[in-house]
């Protein structure tokens, strides 16, 4: 799998599919100066060779990771949204709204974040 085209068509529920795509379209259009990438199976966006943002699925929601620094930065945000997370991820149910001004947030802390950094992932 290389492509999101691929990864999306990995997706059985149509509904899902079409929400994943709709995110990922969105960021796309949103930073088109950021990377698609297809690692672990996973769709994500990069920045120099730096992880910005990605994305997983499972049955129940959608898992955003902006690794845990963006976690910590909005984690009020995270709540009030109605969002379960973790350190290292938040789960937006597939039934719930999705808040673009939250994915925007957190890919903008880590844009700007990560601007000087030459690893992938931070340290």
């Amino acid at each position: 799998m290389n492509t999101f085209d691929e990864f999306l068509q990995t997706m059985e529920n149509p509904n899902h599919r079409s929400r994943m795509e709709e995110i990922l379209d969105w960021i796309t259009n949103k930073y088109p100066d950021l990377n698609q990438e297809i690692k672990w199976n996973q769709p994500m966006f990069t920045n120099h060779g730096t992880y910005i943002i990605g994305f997983s699925v499972s049955k129940k929601h959608i898992a955003v990771a902006p690794e845990q620094a963006g976690i910590n930065q909005f984690i009020e945000e995270i709540e009030q949204a109605g969002y379960d997370h973790t350190k290292e991820i938040v789960r937006i149910r597939w039934e719930s709204e999705v808040e673009y001004s939250l994915i925007e947030s957190m890919i903008e802390f880590n844009i700007n974040d990560k601007v000087n950094c030459s690893t992938f992932w931070r340290k």
